[in-house]
């Protein structure tokens, strides 16, 4: 059964507020005497986001990563968002506290399979989801988010459009085009875990509640759900809707800024299982350890990065 979400239980924190709050102030001393910003994707863990200076989804951190002042950034989410920062701001040292967090499905797909698609179907655009390798991106036309996607499938002038790598997110994007819409066969581990038993169950626990949902999730699922909608667009709805009550099918590190963000409102985790381990390995321990030695630093080669660079400032150009 699905149960609201305590942002503020000591238990959901892991470890002695205390040392938490003294991390924490450490943290922010060490990013002022390096000139460095703090980016936290909303998956994040609690303690994590609250030391960021900007926390969002994919879109809003690329955004937040090509326009802020700063010497450094630090990227507390996975390995492709960290290579995008590196992209659109080469002459900042970009650091991934967490080398090891890596995003399984951009994993999915290869620059060489893409360039094998392309042959087969040399009249398609490609629109990669910004969950991709650096490589995967400068073999792309375009880049989009969840919160984009259907934009930018829209905004290619071929009638065709391979979609890589989710599947899920390909084939929401086709519902609102004309176009054709090839789809990878690539998933989010965590959006893919969802099914419609999940939805009926949290529905039964919690009857007025209004259902959102992230577009990676399942076809079935996003057929059950009253709003389907990006991190940044389930936050907008919670925030503007009239309802008191929501049921969040995205990773459960959202909930937390939905209970800061927006009090009065009780969320609900669509499946307590809906946890990215990979989101969750930056910690406060490491994002202080980077700062400190300035390590581990991403790059990107520039011969990828010229490539990659077009396709995501295409999509940031709309």
């Amino acid at each position: 059964m699905t149960h609201n979400y305590d942002t503020n239980s000591k238990k959901d924190r892991g470890t002695n507020m205390q040392d938490i709050t003294r991390m924490q102030d450490e943290i922010r001393q060490q990013k002022e005497q390096k000139n460095a910003i703090i980016l936290a994707h909303n998956y994040q863990r609690p303690e994590v986001q609250d030391i960021a200076d900007v926390i969002g989804d994919s879109l809003e951190l690329a955004r937040a990563a090509a326009k802020m002042d700063g010497e450094v950034i630090v990227f507390c989410g996975v390995d492709f968002m960290a290579e995008t920062a590196a992209i659109l701001s080469p002459e900042k040292t970009v650091l991934l506290p967490a080398p090891d967090a890596c995003c399984p499905m951009a994993e999915m797909v290869s620059a060489e399979e893409l360039r094998f698609a392309r042959k087969k179907h040399p009249e398609a655009a490609v629109v990669c989801y910004v969950n991709t390798t650096a490589e995967v991106k400068a073999e792309s036309d375009i880049c989009c988010t969840s919160a984009n996607a259907i934009d930018v499938v829209n905004s290619v002038a071929e009638d065709t459009v391979i979609f890589v790598p989710d599947k899920n997110l390909g084939q929401y994007a086709a519902r609102f085009t004309k176009k054709t819409v090839l789809p990878w066969e690539g998933f989010c581990l965590v959006h893919e875990r969802y099914t419609p038993a999940d939805v009926a169950a949290a529905k039964q626990a919690h009857p007025g509640a209004e259902v959102l949902v992230h577009p990676e999730c399942r076809p079935e699922v996003i057929d059950l759900a009253d709003h389907v909608a990006s991190t940044s667009g389930i936050l907008k709805q919670v925030k503007s809707s009239p309802n008191e009550e929501f049921i969040i099918g995205t990773e459960n590190g959202m909930l937390h800024r939905l209970g800061k963000e927006c009090p009065g409102k009780r969320c609900y985790p669509l499946s307590e299982k809906a946890i990215c381990v990979n989101m969750k390995k930056t910690d406060l321990a490491k994002v202080r350890d980077a700062l400190t030695s300035m390590k581990p630093r991403v790059t990107v080669p520039e011969e990828v990065a010229a490539r990659a660079r077009t396709a995501i400032e295409r999509m940031l150009a709309l």
